[in-house]
């Protein structure tokens, strides 16, 4: 456009003939010349100068990210249920979920220039930010309001029918002092996080570079303190386990041991026991439940049913001699039954459709279908299969994390800017919200059982995931500023994290019964970290 306007300068007077169509002609061509495109990465992603084009790509780019979280999430709970607690399990279950945020933060910190990676890691740790505070605060809310109960009642079952007229104080959820234990890990993982703050405090590049190394070797200590721990102290691991048992009952038996109505066979359930019990001494020994364990086919769908055993017998064995009495596993089945079908009628489930499903079967094909044995060459075959499945969705998943990494980032940085925005607000809420929203559907599921079990799992599944993901995704982070001497720019994101850690793992530490009022201010948190990033960042100027 420059050029065109220097040779109208050029030639004020014109005839309106001879130069009409070069001037046409110049134009045309200085408007090709200076037109804005883009360059799609990798050679063949879309790309786009257009705001809701650009908007239009993030959330395709968040959808399949979300599938590719959703692979690895399936293929570390497959590994889980296989392996169950141990060495494996204490090492690598929770480390696998984060794969995801961490190719985000690696792809992003190691790509580019040294200032297009301090941008891109400056919106990874937002990201990283944005998923612990919303897991402190909207999924642990949820949790509390939608697996609410009569307070005052102390039988957990009865908490199913409680028809007591709901209360702010009266309602809400307890929890057992395990999940107190695992609020206090958590609550470790805020310890770098404090020392992260004299950079902002001294200002000094020395400090800064002393202050990201001690952090940075904090978050690989605890992270390998805490998985060692868990080795010799498998508890951790055991919540684990049985948080993801309840979810096979109610995917499993809910179909088989109903009445018409939804309510427990107790006939079904006792004619169970019978076949089970194959000496006919009245009792369930560790042998026979072994057989119906192998019956309900659970390697298929990659549960070890040597771990299972020992939770059932657990569970059921309440005069602890090491059998299951026809009474122990009439009432321990019912139990089961109950909070699974309520958690099923709580998500408006086609409850006609499975029993109508269910009806179709005799109770003779139904106990077949339970306690049928495989053949061992059909369990080496499925036990070969679940350990390709298994490791088959953790590399997709790993795969569309690492390629859709830096295109994301661009695409978000792209809006931010196009829409006037900052970027960060753009990754501290957008892109945690589509890596974590299906965990707080399965959290909110679990917690509708309303049970203090239900809860305390579900919580304790919280505060472990909040506090390896702060540990790994922390110190991948500060690896790459440490290396690159990157500059630091996330002390407003720290600083949230810190505030909204803090006081969720102080609380939850100390208490074991949240009234429904404390999903209240957990709400309220959310935009209150959002306001506290706006005031440092915008107000204050921090980086």
């Amino acid at each position: 456009m420059s050029r065109a306007a220097f040779i109208k300068n050029f030639d004020p007077i014109s005839n309106g003939i001879d130069h009409k169509s070069q001037y046409s002609s110049i134009l045309e061509f200085d408007l090709r010349s200076t037109t804005v495109t883009c360059e799609p990465l990798y050679g063949f992603l879309p790309c786009t100068t257009e705001l809701w084009g650009q908007l239009f790509l993030i959330v395709v780019y968040e959808y399949l990210l979300s599938l590719g979280q959703k692979y690895v999430s399936d293929g570390s709970d497959l590994f889980f249920k296989m392996f169950g607690t141990g060495i494996f399990g204490a090492s690598l279950f929770h480390i696998l979920g984060t794969i995801p945020i961490v190719a985000i933060l690696l792809v992003n910190g190691i790509s580019g220039s040294k200032e297009t990676a301090e941008g891109l890691a400056s919106m990874g740790v937002g990201m990283l930010a944005g998923s612990a505070v919303m897991s402190l605060t909207l999924i642990w809310g949820s949790c509390v309001a939608f697996g609410s109960y009569d307070l005052s009642k102390t039988d957990t079952l009865s908490n199913l029918e409680n028809k007591r007229q709901f209360a702010l104080t009266g309602f809400g959820v307890t929890t057992d002092v395990e999940t107190s234990y695992t609020a206090r890990i958590m609550l470790l993982s805020m310890i770098p996080f404090i020392i992260l703050q004299l950079p902002k405090i001294l200002n000094s590049s020395f400090v800064t570079r002393v202050a990201v190394l001690i952090s940075l070797v904090i978050a690989l200590v605890f992270l390998l303190v805490y998985c060692f721990y868990q080795v010799f102290q498998p508890w951790i691991q055991s919540r684990r386990l049985e948080y993801l048992m309840h979810k096979y009952v109610k995917d499993n038996l809910l179909k088989t041991l109903l009445t018409s109505d939804g309510n427990p066979s107790t006939p079904k359930i006792r004619e169970l026991f019978h076949h089970i019990d194959r000496n006919n001494d009245k009792y369930i020994s560790t042998a026979e439940l072994r057989a119906l364990i192998l019956g309900m086919r659970l390697e298929e769908v990659g549960l070890s049913k040597d771990d299972y055993v020992a939770k059932v017998m657990e569970e059921f064995d309440s005069s602890g001699d090491a059998h299951i009495s026809e009474t122990e596993f009439v009432s321990g089945i019912t139990k089961w039954l109950r909070e699974a079908n309520h958690s099923a009628n709580n998500q408006h489930q086609d409850q006609p459709k499975i029993l109508s499903r269910t009806s179709k079967k005799t109770g003779e094909e139904e106990q077949q279908m339970l306690v049928a044995h495989k053949k061992n060459s059909q369990g080496v075959d499925n036990s070969w299969l679940n350990h390709f499945k298994a490791a088959f969705l953790l590399i997709l998943g790993t795969a569309i994390s690492v390629l859709l990494a830096q295109p994301l980032m661009e695409a978000v940085q792209d809006f931010a800017s196009a829409a006037n925005v900052p970027s960060f607000f753009v990754s501290y809420i957008v892109i945690p919200f589509a890596m974590s929203y299906r965990q707080a559907l399965s959290a909110i599921t679990s917690a509708r059982k309303k049970t203090e079990r239900a809860i305390s799992l579900t919580f304790s599944e919280i505060y472990g995931g909040v506090f390896v993901s702060n540990m790994i995704c922390l110190a991948m982070f500060l690896l790459i500023v440490y290396i690159r001497d990157l500059a630091w720019e996330a002390s407003a994101q720290v600083l949230v994290v810190l505030i909204i850690g803090s006081v969720v793992g102080i609380y939850a530490s100390f208490s074991t019964k949240f009234p429904f009022w404390t999903c209240i201010l957990a709400y309220v948190l959310y935009p209150v970290s959002l306001t506290l990033i706006y005031v440092l960042a915008t107000v204050l100027g921090w980086s």
